[in-house]
C-alpha cells in the first residue's frame, strides 16, 4: 500500500510522457485526477493508522546489500502529517495550474515526478533511500524553477541548485560517517536509532551532527545558508513557490527529527543551544529583512525563513531540556511538527495568492498596486486571511503551532524563547503594510477578482488551517506519541 502512494504519481507521469499528442484538457484532468487519487489513499492510510510507537505500513525489503542499505519505508505521527500536507498542496497547485498553458505537458510531468519524490522522502527508513529522495527535488524543483520561472530565472535556478547540492553532499558525508560508525555496518534508520553509533563519541561525533546538520540547515534553510531561498521564490513560478515552500522546506525540518536527533541524541544535547541561536537569529532576520521588501513575493520568501526559525528554537530547546521537564520537551517537538504542517498550508496559500497578484499586474512590487480591495473583494478576503494566519493569530493553526513552540522552549531557553516573541510582533507589522499597500488606500490598477481554479485551490488550504486552529486535536492524537518516542529517545 505505501509503495503504491509514493509511486502512483510518478506512474501517472509516465502515462503522460507515453501520450505525446495529448491534449492540454486531458494533461491538466489527468494530473488533478491522479493527484485526487493520491490524497484519498493517503486519507485511507490515516483513517487505518492505529497511532503509538513504532512505524505501520512497514515494506522492508534487500535493495542493496553489499552496504546494507534497504528499501524500507514505513509511516508514523511525524511524517504521516507530511505525507498529507504534500498530496493536498500538490492537489491544490495542480488545480491552479488549469490555467497554464506553456508546456503544460512537462509542466505536469515535473509535479507529478516532484510529488512521488516528496512522499518517498517522508516514509525512507533508509538514509540511501532518503538521500535518493533528497536529491531527486533538488533536480525536479532546478527544472521549474529554470523552465517556468520569470526574468532572471536561470540564475536563480542554478543557485538554488549549487547551494542545495553542497547541503546534500554534506549530508551524504554524515550519513556516511554514521555507516561506517555502527557495528553492524548499515543505513538503515531503526537500526542506526538503536544503536547509536557515535554515543560518547567526542569530537567525531560533532563532526558528524556537523556535516548532517549543515545538509539540513541549507534545504530548512536557516541564516546564514538562507541567501538562495529568496531568489528561486521570486523566479520561480507561483505552484512552484508553493511547493518549495509547502513541502521541499520542510524535508530540512524533518530530517533533524527523524534522524539528526534520534540517532546523535548525546551529541544533539550537547549542541542544542547552537541549534537555539540559529533558530532566534533565523526568526528575527527573517522578519526584520522582510519588513523591508517592497517585493510581495520576496516579503513571503523571508517569512518562511521567520517560520522556519521556530521549529529549529522549539527542537534545540528540546535538546536543553532534555532531563527534565518532559511535558516541555513534548510540546516543543509537537509544536515543531505542527509548525511543519501550518507553515505548508499558509505559505502555499500565500504563493498562489501572489501569483494572482502576478497575473494581474505583471509584477511583485506592491508600490504598483493599491484599493484592489475594491475591485477584487474575494482576491482580498483570502489574502486578508492568509496573512493574519501566517502571523499566528488565534483560531488558525499558526496559532497552536507557536503558542506550543512557546510554552515548551520557554524554560529551557527563555531570553531566546521572549527574543523570538519579537518575531510575531515584526510578521504582523509587515503584513498589515503589505495588505494596506497592495489592497487599501488610492486604487491603482483595477484587477479582476479570483478565479474559480484559483480560488478552488487557495480556499481549501486556508480552511484547513482553520480546522487545525479550531480542533486541533485530530492532528495533534497523531503526533503526540511520535513526539515522546523521539524525546525518549534523545533522552538516552
Amino acid at each position: 500500500m505505501l509503495s503504491v502512494v509514493v509511486f502512483l504519481p510518478v506512474v501517472a507521469a509516465v502515462v503522460l510522457l507515453a501520450v505525446p499528442r495529448a491534449a492540454g484538457g486531458f494533461v491538466r484532468w489527468w494530473w488533478i485526477g491522479a493527484s485526487t487519487v493520491e490524497l484519498a489513499l493517503i486519507v485511507l492510510l490515516w483513517a487505518g493508522y492505529q497511532g503509538g510507537e513504532g512505524y505501520a505500513y512497514e515494506v522492508n525489503l534487500r535493495w542493496i546489500p553489499s552496504v546494507s542499505s534497504g528499501y524500507h519505508l514505513g509511516v508514523d505521527g511525524l511524517s504521516l502529517p507530511l505525507i498529507a500536507l504534500t498530496a493536498v498542496l500538490f492537489l491544490a497547485c495542480a488545480v491552479y495550474s488549469l490555467r497554464q498553458d506553456d508546456r503544460i505537458r512537462s509542466f505536469a510531468v515535473l509535479f507529478l515526478f516532484l510529488e512521488s519524490v516528496c512522499l518517498g522522502l517522508f516514509v525512507a527508513l533508509d538514509l540511501i533511500l532518503f538521500f535518493v529522495f533528497f536529491d531527486l527535488s533538488i533536480v525536479g524543483m532546478y527544472f521549474v524553477i529554470a523552465g517556468w520561472g520569470h526574468r532572471d530565472a536561470a540564475r536563480a535556478a542554478l543557485k538554488f541548485f549549487l547551494y542545495t547540492f553542497v547541503g546534500s553532499l554534506a549530508l551524504l558525508v554524515g550519513f556516511i560517517a554514521l555507516y561506517v560508525s555502527a557495528s553492524p555496518h548499515t543505513f538503515d534508520i531503526v537500526e542506526l536509532t538503536r544503536q547509536m553509533p557515535l554515543a560518547g563519541g567526542g569530537w567525531a561525533a560533532g563532526l558528524v551532527l556537523l556535516a548532517v546538520g549543515v545538509g539540513f540547515a541549507i534545504k530548512t534553510p536557516t541564516v546564514p545558508f538562507h541567501t538562495w531561498l529568496p531568489p528561486a521564490h521570486t523566479e520561480a513560478p507561483a505552484a512552484g513557490s508553493a511547493i518549495l515552500a509547502g513541502v521541499l522546506l520542510k524535508m530540512g525540518t524533518y530530517g533533524f527529527v527523524r534522524i539528526a536527533m534520534p540517532i546523535l541524541p548525546d551529541t544533539w544535547r550537547r549542541y542544542a543551544l547552537v541549534f537555539v541561536v540559529v533558530g532566534v537569529v533565523s526568526v528575527l532576520y527573517g522578519a526584520l529583512v522582510a519588513l523591508g521588501q517592497r517585493d510581495f513575493k520576496r516579503l513571503i520568501a523571508y517569512t518562511s525563513v521567520n517560520h522556519m526559525g521556530y521549529i529549529v528554537l522549539a527542537v534545540g530547546a528540546a535538546g536543553l531540556v532534555a532531563n527534565s521537564a518532559a511535558e516541555a520537551r513534548q510540546l516543543a517537538v509537537t509544536g515543531a511538527v505542527t509548525q511543519m504542517v501550518s507553515h505548508g498550508l499558509i505559505t502555499g496559500a500565500l504563493f498562489l495568492l501572489a501569483g494572482v497578484l502576478y497575473e494581474r499586474g505583471g509584477t511583485y512590487d506592491m508600490d504598483h498596486y493599491g484599493g484592489l480591495a475594491g475591485s477584487a473583494p474575494r482576491f482580498a478576503g483570502l489574502t486578508a486571511a492568509a496573512a493574519f494566519a501566517s502571523l499566528g493569530l488565534p483560531g488558525f493553526s499558526g496559532f497552536i503551532a507557536e503558542f506550543q513552540i512557546f510554552t515548551g522552549s520557554l524554560g529551557a531557553a527563555p531570553v531566546a524563547t521572549v527574543l523570538a516573541f519579537l518575531g510575531i510582533l515584526i510578521t504582523a507589522a509587515l503584513f498589515l503594510r503589505a495588505f494596506q499597500k497592495v489592497f487599501l488606500g488610492k486604487p491603482g490598477t483595477p484587477a479582476t477578482d479570483l478565479t474559480v481554479a484559483e480560488g478552488v485551490s487557495i480556499t481549501p488550504l486556508l480552511a484547513l488551517a482553520v480546522v487545525i486552529g479550531v480542533f486541533p486535536r485530530f492532528l495533534l492524537d497523531l503526533i503526540e506519541p511520535a513526539s515522546r518516542s523521539v524525546l525518549n529517545l534523545l533522552a538516552r
